[in-house]
């Protein structure tokens, strides 16, 4: 994997071979940065990712000048490994070791994007269930966006708040927002 831009553009970063994982590709990860560029600016986001993996999101939103990244995995290699290699990048990033159901049902916070790669054959249920807790719990900043990674097989456009969706090959990112509330004038 390697990082698309920012300060650490082209940086090329070895995970162990032991971790459960599946990174989001290098192209997925370029066009859905260059989605979120259209619509924030990197340094003032707070950003969750969900699911971290090896922290490759993470990694980005860091590269691109964000200074406020939490990483929630089940996984203690995983962890450790986004602990040292946030070291190494000296990237202000908060990894925690957690279920990230039981994340979410206990959390308080708030951010701007928040970003969930869960495993693909999680079940649709669970998928349900992850843009639930999200929402009812106010996590997502009322201009913020939860992006879902996901398999094409996997329906989720019927959820309350879904947006939008772009598909890359057999991966599908799926936008949430807030809807737009209109000023009565």
């Amino acid at each position: 994997m390697r990082i698309i831009s920012g300060k650490y553009k082209g940086r090329r970063l070895v995970a162990p071979k032991n971790l459960p994982v599946r990174p989001t590709t290098d192209m997925s990860k370029e066009s859905l940065f260059n989605i979120l560029n259209n619509h924030f600016h990197f340094a003032n986001l707070k950003v969750l990712d969900l699911f971290a993996g090896t922290g490759n999101i993470s990694y980005e939103f860091g590269s691109r000048g964000c200074e406020d990244l939490t990483c929630v995995d089940a996984n203690y290699s995983c962890i450790q490994y986004i602990k040292k290699t946030a070291q190494e990048l000296n990237l202000n990033i908060t990894p925690i070791k957690s279920d990230v159901f039981s994340f979410l049902e206990r959390h308080r916070g708030n951010y701007d994007v928040i970003f969930a790669d869960p495993p693909y054959d999680m079940a649709e249920k669970d998928f349900h269930r992850l843009v639930g807790l999200i929402f009812t719990q106010d996590l997502l900043d009322e201009q913020g966006v939860l992006v879902v990674e996901h398999s094409k097989h996997t329906p989720i456009k019927d959820l309350e708040n879904f947006a939008y969706y772009k598909n890359y090959g057999a991966s599908v990112f799926s936008f949430f927002e807030y809807p737009e509330i209109e000023d009565e004038a």
